[in-house]
């Protein structure tokens, strides 16, 4: 279906659900979760990857053998010349010119750092980047993201990892209803298949998500539910969604009632 297809920086990716591959037990359960998703993209945090390592236990070869598009990402950067550096090794290394840009601004919460996005964005933007950068449910910094040149938005719906879902459904709503010339990705806190489901009902053009599958009892099968409910939060988004009333309308007409 043409609007299922997710376009970032004039590519076209045929899922709406973009998936981590940190914290699986081990690949082969990594391999299987990223099948059952039905993801077209996947986040490689390249600080965290032996980018040199190559053959049966390579996580890069069992992303290429699986045919997904990696998204390199700059977890683990407190500053923007880490981000900038680790960005560039990424395409030294053959990965993509497509970054997932994190600059992180706190250790516990791991809430962005907005001053050294925006100057990392601003900078690899010029350097030919596909940025998509991680940041906080703000709407003046999602437009000066924008106008520095992302091709994405990534707000967060709540703390990295910390599956609450959407906390602040002003701020996103808001967030989603301004920004409508690039995409908006909601990445972190997703939890489980209803967040994912609400978040695109909302009008997200995509979800981002790594522990809500990687972190469940059975990864395969929250990656399933999770493509599932990315699908039908989309499609219903599409759909329209009746007016809420407060009083109770008769599914049947009241005329022609046999008596």
């Amino acid at each position: 279906m043409k609007t299922d297809t997710l376009i970032i920086g004039g590519r076209s990716y045929a899922s709406r659900l973009i998936i981590g591959t940190g914290k699986y037990s081990d690949l082969e359960v990594m391999r299987r979760a990223v099948e059952a998703s039905g993801t077209a993209l996947v986040t490689v945090a390249v600080r965290r990857v032996d980018l040199t390592r190559r053959g049966e236990e390579s996580m890069l070869d069992v992303l290429t053998a699986a045919g997904v598009a990696i998204l390199p990402n700059t977890a683990g950067c407190y500053t923007a010349e880490e981000a900038i550096r680790t960005a560039r090794l990424a395409r030294e290394a053959g990965l993509s010119d497509l970054i997932k840009l994190e600059v992180i601004g706190d250790p516990k919460t791991l809430f962005p750092d907005n001053e050294g996005l925006l100057q990392a964005t601003r900078i690899l933007v010029k350097e030919g980047f596909v940025v998509l950068p991680y940041t906080n449910d703000d709407l003046i910094v999602a437009r000066r993201l924008r106008d520095a040149g992302a091709a994405a938005v990534m707000p967060l719906a709540a703390p990295i990892g910390s599956g609450l879902g959407i906390q602040n459904t002003t701020n996103l709503e808001i967030l989603l209803e301004e920004i409508r010339d690039i995409p908006v990705i909601v990445d972190a806190g997703v939890g489980t298949p209803s967040d994912a489901a609400i978040v695109m009902e909302m009008g997200a053009d995509g979800v981002l998500m790594n522990t809500g599958i990687a972190g469940a009892g059975d990864p395969v099968k929250m990656a399933r539910a999770m493509r599932l409910a990315v699908e039908a939060g989309r499609l219903g988004r599409e759909a329209g969604r009746i007016p809420r009333k407060l009083h109770a309308t008769a599914s049947s007409p009241p005329g022609g009632l046999i008596r």
